[in-house]
C-alpha cells in the first residue's frame, strides 16, 4: 500500500476542519478580549498556528501564541512553555495537539496549565483516535477515528499539501 491509499484527509479537508474549529472557538470565547492559543510541539504547534491565523481573520479577539514543549517519551518530565505563567494566568487558554491517541500528552499538558488559575481551558485536536488510557477529551476535534492499536496516524503539515495518513 502506498501512502496515498492511506490518506484519510487531504489539504482542502484539513483547511475546512481548521476553519470550523476556529469558528467553534470564536463562538465559545466571543466575550473574551484576549485568548491564549497553546500548541504542543511539533504537530500541535503547527495546527495551533493555522487555527490562530483563522481566528485573527474572523474575529477581533486578541490572541497570544504559546509553544508547549513536552517530552512525549517521558511524560513525567516538566512541561515547558514559551510564555511565563503570569502571561496566561487568569486568561482563557486553548490547548492544541494534532492527534489524541492515548491522551497522555494532552492530559500532562493540561495538568501544567492547571497549576495557575485560568478563566477557561479547552482542548483541540485534529484527529481523535478513541484509544484513550487517560480521562481526557477534546472539546473541539476535526475527525474521530476508530482504529486498531497497531495502526499509526500521522499528520503532515506542508505548504498546500497538508494531509492525515493512517498506516
Amino acid at each position: 500500500m502506498t501512502a496515498q491509499q492511506n490518506k484519510i484527509l487531504g489539504h482542502d479537508e484539513i483547511q475546512h476542519k481548521i476553519k470550523r474549529i476556529a469558528y467553534q472557538i470564536y463562538e465559545t470565547y466571543v466575550d473574551e478580549e484576549e485568548i491564549v492559543i497553546a500548541g504542543i510541539a511539533s504537530g500541535g504547534l503547527e495546527l495551533a498556528k493555522k487555527i490562530n491565523d483563522v481566528i485573527c481573520e474572523i474575529s477581533d479577539i486578541k490572541t497570544i501564541f504559546c509553544e508547549v514543549r513536552i517530552n512525549k517519551e517521558s511524560l513525567l518530565e516538566p512541561v515547558n512553555t514559551s510564555l511565563a505563567e503570569d502571561l496566561y494566568k487568569n486568561k482563557a487558554v486553548i490547548l492544541v495537539d494534532d492527534v489524541l491517541n492515548s491522551g497522555g500528552t494532552l492530559i500532562y499538558a493540561v495538568k501544567h496549565f492547571l497549576n495557575v488559575p485560568l478563566k477557561k481551558l479547552k482542548t483541540v485536536v485534529l484527529v481523535d483516535r478513541n484509544h484513550k488510557r487517560y480521562p481526557v477529551k477534546a472539546d473541539f476535534k476535526g475527525i474521530s477515528l476508530s482504529t486498531s492499536l497497531q495502526e499509526h496516524v500521522s499528520v503532515v503539515f506542508k505548504a498546500e499539501e497538508d494531509a492525515v495518513y493512517l498506516g
